[in-house]
């Protein structure tokens, strides 16, 4: 398994961006317990690890992108900025097309539509899976989770107050079971007390100005509905 992710720190320029870039490969590197690779440029660096993994464990790799346009949506605001690091980007992930015969399996995650627009160039098989029946308990626990998994947990926690609290995040139609998000949950259970924790610390900043420019009355959004179709347009 060979995992990137960049959901760490702000990125405000391409050289920093490439510098995260070139560290994740590096620890993937000693991760794996690879030899150091040749200084290369980034595709070449990126390919090379894929390569040499293959070979020293003799079996295609699963690749993990985890927060696969975060770079971007750090500065979105700043569009020459923005551009800047979906150059970048798409310097590491136009390899992966080439690299399909090492690759067993690749899965990225993130929460834009950036693939209609060319970032993975090439890559013409993705297979967005967002909102498809078989996945939609992916991210998030289910009631079962919590009454079995979780059952320990429960004394002294008011039940039906958790499921106010943080169930109903639904991927799909209207019949997709609907789950509770992990991070509240869990922090639920070691604080005691209910509290908005994901809100807290994971709110996208860029959604929230974009809010706060266009003038949304924030509590409407919950009478908004759209369509499917929408989700798979860019802009």
């Amino acid at each position: 398994v060979v995992r990137l992710s960049f959901g760490g720190g702000v990125m405000r320029t391409r050289e920093e961006l490439d510098e995260a870039i070139r560290n994740q490969l590096k620890v993937a590197r000693e991760q794996l317990g690879l030899s150091a690779g040749h200084t290369t440029n980034i595709p070449g660096e990126f390919a090379a690890l894929i390569r040499d993994t293959h070979t020293a464990h003799e079996r295609r790799i699963v690749l993990l992108i985890d927060e696969y346009d975060k770079p971007i949506l750090d500065n979105l605001t700043e569009v020459e900025r923005a551009n800047e690091m979906r150059e970048g980007l798409k310097n590491l992930y136009s390899m992966i097309k080439d690299l399909d015969p090492y690759l067993h399996l690749v899965l990225i995650t993130g929460v834009s539509k950036f693939s209609k627009v060319s970032l993975f160039s090439g890559l013409n098989n993705l297979n967005d899976i967002t909102l498809d029946a078989p996945y939609s308990t992916i991210c998030g626990y289910t009631d079962a989770d919590i009454d079995n998994v979780f059952a320990p947990e429960l004394p002294g926690l008011d039940r039906e107050r958790i499921r106010q609290w943080y169930n109903g995040y639904r991927w799909g139609n209207a019949q997709s079971t609907s789950v509770y998000n992990p991070f509240d949950v869990l922090l639920l259970f070691q604080k005691r007390e209910f509290g908005s924790y994901w809100f807290e610390t994971g709110t996208p900043t860029f959604l929230v100005d974009t809010l706060k420019q266009r003038g949304v009355f924030t509590p409407l959004l919950d009478c908004m509905q759209s369509k499917a179709q929408l989700l798979s347009q860019f802009d």
